[in-house]
């Protein structure tokens, strides 16, 4: 048969956490026809890949590219790093189903503004995704602070029986509607004072779908062992798999806990699937919580409504110039947003490492001088966590990034290099690959990402898009607990 896309003689790392070998990859209609010697075939495109990596198109976990991927589905700061699929609804804020009164709640306002919470329903959100048609696939989880929002006429309190069986509607009708689970930001003031319980009887509604539920902790500082215990208490309720958002061990007075962390996250995971996702950083960033302001570690503020200019500058230098104290400025400053440099390198190493993490971003394409996580996550695990660091070897940092997501969210004929699967490709060099945006200039695309596919379609070459939107909306597919395998 004559091929659309024939990539000769690349060193195939297929996701399956397994070592590389070489061989011919033959695409038409949009996926994996053939993986062997393929020197007589004929393709309509041919790409000589001596020296470089194929392996499957990178999967973000953890964005918040909700309405992105619609206002801007170029998606450039995904598709330049390898990315092909996203996973949005993250931390317990979605954009679907979504019905404000006013302008978005903190932290809704992570992803945009009033008029882009423009979809009631989550069959409208996904309408409006396969309409737009994004450069890369979209799947979906449904947040808990997006439902409060819709039946709550106050935040700062636990949901009534009334409000909690509304909540439970919408969710079940998302799940219908191809959702992948629930999500909660527990930490949030705009959810922290919902009760165990309220969460419990949301979760319910996963059981009979198998659905996921991931969460960012109610807290991730001191108490952080007793939030993960909510977490698994929860999903133990339901049945269903536990991911725990972005694992970290945050605020200075937390440093060294990872193996403690990493210790109960494995103990839950010997009778109930479990697992993570993490950002290669040492470094958060979110709205500028007051509770965090803090002068044991630096604040850099990524936005600001009433001063905008303060974008890019430090929390300490700010408050100086004003002659006010950090808490005072940080109160000036909002509503905003922040990185803080709140964790230790020794424990994101560890966390990053351990077998049951994945790889998300948490990248926040709203903000204007976004943390460099938005553009230069995938390439920093594959050049400096994995070549440079050696902190594993190249097959383990690609498996992170794409056969163990796509297992834990059930994305069907994903996530590996398999004939009859999706051709979601990427193409880079091994010994060239590295994060390019920093701190300083965050929004810079990364070095020796060759190609990217999408669907079987080149969206991406030489460190070029090419303007080609071959992504898709991506339903929940079966049931997600056989995602899980004990370690």
């Amino acid at each position: 048969m004559t091929y659309d896309t024939l990539i000769r003689q690349a060193l195939i790392i297929d996701g399956s956490n397994t070592p590389g070998y070489v061989a011919d990859v033959g695409v038409h209609a949009g996926r994996i026809r053939t993986i062997g010697d393929l020197s007589t075939a004929r393709a309509e495109q041919v790409i000589d890949a001596h020296g470089r990596v194929l392996a499957p198109g990178f999967i973000d976990v953890h964005t918040h590219d909700d309405t992105v991927v619609i206002r801007q589905p170029q998606m450039l700061p995904k598709l330049s790093q390898g990315v092909t699929t996203v996973i949005v609804g993250n931390c317990g804020i979605s954009a679907s189903p979504v019905s404000l009164r006013s302008d978005p709640p903190d932290p809704m306002n992570l992803l945009g503004k009033r008029e882009q919470f423009c979809y009631p329903r989550f069959s409208d959100y996904r309408n409006a995704v396969q309409g737009a048609d994004p450069a890369v696939n979209v799947a979906a989880l449904i947040g808990h602070t997006a439902l409060r929002s819709n039946h709550m006429d106050d935040l700062h309190r636990t949901a009534t029986p009334y409000e909690i069986a509304a909540m439970r509607v919408q969710l079940q009708e998302s799940l219908e509607a191809g959702a992948l689970g629930l999500s909660t930001g527990l930490a949030y003031a705009s959810a922290f004072n919902a009760e165990t319980d309220e969460v419990l009887q949301l979760v319910e509604e996963l059981t009979a779908y198998g659905a996921v539920y991931t969460t960012h902790l109610r807290s991730e500082f001191e108490p952080v062992l007793e939030a993960m215990d909510e977490a698994f208490l929860i999903g133990r309720h339901a049945r269903v798999p536990v991911i725990i958002s972005h694992l970290k061990c945050a605020g200075a007075g937390n440093w060294g806990r990872s193996p403690q962390l990493l210790a109960a996250l494995q103990a839950a995971a010997e009778n109930h699937p479990v697992g993570c996702d993490c950002y290669p950083y040492a470094a958060s960033s979110s709205t500028l919580d007051l509770k965090q302001v803090t002068d044991a570690f630096r604040i850099t503020i990524t936005w600001s409504t009433p001063h905008p200019h303060m974008g890019g500058r430090d929390l300490q230098d700010i408050a100086g110039e004003w002659n006010v104290s950090l808490l005072e400025a940080a109160r000036r400053l909002q509503p905003a947003g922040a990185v803080y440099y709140g964790m230790d390198e020794a424990d994101v190493r560890r966390i990053l490492a351990h077998p049951l993490s994945m790889v998300g971003s948490d990248g926040l394409p709203e903000d204007p001088f976004p943390h460099p996580r938005l553009w230069g996550a995938f390439p920093r695990v594959l050049g400096h966590f994995s070549r440079d660091v050696g902190l594993f070897p190249l097959h383990t940092a690609v498996h992170k990034m794409t056969g163990l997501s796509a297992a834990r969210f059930g994305l069907a004929e994903r996530g590996e290099i398999r004939e009859g699967y999706w051709a979601d490709l990427v193409l880079f060099d091994p010994l060239r690959v590295r994060d390019v945006a920093d701190f300083t200039a965050p929004q810079r695309a990364a070095e020796g990402i060759d190609g990217v596919w999408v669907n079987g379609v080149l969206s991406y070459r030489d460190g070029q898009a090419n303007g080609a939107r071959a992504g898709r909306f991506l339903a929940r597919s079966g049931d997600l607990r056989g995602g899980f395998t004990a370690l």
